[in-house]
């Protein structure tokens, strides 16, 4: 379902946290479902089990799954997730703003970018 790319910046427990957040906001993991054990997907990417085990703890703190003890882990109502992932990425947008204008990004750049993301 997800895969590391070893060449990607990012630490590795990022990796799993990004891929299985995209996965439950695109709706293959719906509500409810029964996430991988840590050990299943530390096996399938050959990566250490602490590793999984945060990436799976920092998705519960955003509230995309939630844990039950002696089940396993279970895909959230993204609600409140999904709420404030938005505000998060819209912070990090704003904060972007002022340094895209300071290059020389004019607005219509931004618009057309901004309408081409919406008409896919």
């Amino acid at each position: 379902m997800i895969s590391i790319n070893y060449r990607d910046g990012r630490p590795i427990y990022e990796q799993v946290r990004d891929g299985y957040r995209q996965l439950i906001i695109t709706g293959v993991l719906p509500m409810g479902s029964k996430m991988p054990s840590v050990r299943e997907v530390s096996a399938s990417l050959t990566v250490n089990p602490n590793t999984i085990q945060r990436a799976y703890r920092e998705l519960e703190a955003e509230g995309y799954i939630v844990s039950v003890p002696g089940k396993g882990s279970f895909v959230a109502e993204r609600g409140e997730a999904d709420s404030i992932r938005r505000e998060e990425l819209l912070s990090r947008f704003r904060t972007l703003l002022p340094e895209l204008r300071q290059v020389g990004t004019n607005k219509d750049t931004l618009v057309n970018l901004i309408e081409e993301e919406y008409n896919v």
